[in-house]
């Protein structure tokens, strides 16, 4: 499967909605200078690699969903060579209220986090703090002894399991084949077991990393280490690796080692108070009517968890940021690890961490991100060498080195009727000259 269908699937969607509430026009709303340093005329001429009468089908590709009730509003960001050449907003942050939706508004990433998590996990391999095939049991010896799932009784979540055949490692974790499945989303004999351990997908208030972490090694996983590729809270395992490889909390990593030496201002797990009024609105169906989301629904975590007190630091879906911001982690990669003057990690590691780590397993994952092979490139119109993902709250990205081109379109919903990603990347590459 290619993993444009895994993002589709993670998206939950659901049927038509009926028309409501209230669509602002598309407006290019100046947010943050260029992806690298600004020179003058710089934008003018990523936007003249773009044929304007087609780059134009965006526009009126989104302000017809919108229109039709279908999101509530989107921002789309394109970079070519390094350079801004397309970003602007539409709608409004949340249906029924008057608020514009603007270029620099904060969408929660959801999984897009797993990417940067990805990269702090590789800056600190660069270091020689670990191997990608140590096993994890070396760092969390909790992680030893584990187990599969062999059979599952619904009415109560009770299990039988057998010892695991082979162990886990670092790099299983980092490509989504280490056994673990996903809480909240994953198989349903997982939501449940998970769901009885006390484990979502982000973590509620109150909840520790290395303590909910702890709770996830005493539970069997779905299969054995390294046999299948199965979406999962392998990420967030990851993240308190950084913890104790780092000795910093993983917040706070991501802090100091990406997002100030990036300059990425808007990406956080808890948004500073300057910033709360910026986050767009989780949107669910509703009596088959979009609207916005404000209300916990059982098990799951807080829609506004942004705005609350975060403890728990998820590595696979926790944050909150812009187009603005992850277009510049996104150019990093394709600079080859640095971004004005700021280097990260090294050349031969971004190439390392955007090779097929899977072999003939599906979809083809590197180290944090899907990828399009050469053998799969019929699929879709990106270059092979592309590499891309998305969040379940219908955010998505792509990077293509042999266009040299950053893309990405947000809107924050669940559940939602369409998700954007399939026809966005044939507008974008049918505007390119």
């Amino acid at each position: 499967m290619h993993s444009r269908h895994i993002v589709r699937s993670l998206l939950a969607i659901a049927a038509i909605v009926h028309p409501l509430g209230l669509a602002a026009q598309g407006a290019a709303v100046p947010s943050r200078p260029a992806v690298t340093s600004s020179r003058p005329g710089a934008v003018s001429r990523a936007a003249a690699a773009f044929h304007p009468d087609r780059l134009a089908r965006i526009d009126s590709w989104i302000e017809s969903l919108v229109a039709q009730r279908q999101i509530p509003g989107a921002v789309v960001m394109l970079v070519k060579d390094g350079q801004v050449a397309y970003h602007k907003a539409w709608g409004v942050r949340e249906l029924g209220k008057p608020e514009a939706l603007r270029t620099d508004d904060i969408f929660r990433i959801a999984s897009q986090t797993k990417a940067i998590t990805s990269l702090a996990v590789m800056m600190l391999w660069e270091e020689g703090r670990f191997q990608l095939d140590d096993p994890v049991s070396r760092y969390l010896p909790s992680f030893a002894k584990r187990t599969v799932l062999t059979k599952f009784n619904p009415a109560d979540s009770s299990y039988e399991s057998r010892p695991a055949k082979g162990r886990m490692t670092i790099r299983q974790l980092l490509t989504h084949t280490s056994g673990l499945d996903y809480a909240d989303i994953g198989s349903d004999e997982f939501k449940a077991i998970y769901a009885k351990a006390g484990l979502t997908a982000l973590g509620r208030e109150g909840d520790v990393l290395a303590e909910r972490i702890e709770a996830l090694a005493k539970l069997p996983l779905h299969s054995d280490p390294g046999t299948e590729w199965r979406y999962s809270l392998s990420i967030d395992v990851l993240g308190r690796l950084v913890e104790l490889w780092s000795g910093m909390p993983f917040d706070t990593f991501l802090r100091t080692r990406i997002f100030d030496p990036l300059g990425m201002k808007d990406t956080w797990f808890a948004l500073p108070a300057d910033r709360q009024a910026r986050l767009v609105a989780l949107h669910q169906m509703k009596d088959d009517t979009l609207v916005g989301w404000h209300a916990q629904d059982g098990g799951l975590t807080h829609p506004d968890f942004p705005l609350r007190r975060v403890t728990y630091f998820s590595g696979g879906g926790g944050l909150v940021s812009t187009t603005s911001d992850y277009a510049r982690f996104l150019q990093l990669f394709l600079n080859g690890g640095e971004l004005d003057g700021v280097r990260l990690v090294g050349r031969k590691t971004v190439e390392l961490m955007l090779t097929n780590h899977v072999a003939a397993l599906e979809p083809k994952f590197g180290l944090g991100f899907g990828l399009e092979t050469t053998d799969g490139d019929a699929q879709s119109p990106l270059s092979a060498g592309s590499f891309e993902w998305g969040g379940a709250f219908n955010t998505t990205y792509w990077a293509d080195p042999k266009e040299r081109l950053v893309a990405l379109v947000y809107t924050n919903t669940f559940g939602a009727p369409v998700a954007l990603g399939d026809t966005f990347k044939t507008l974008v590459y049918a505007a390119l000259k």
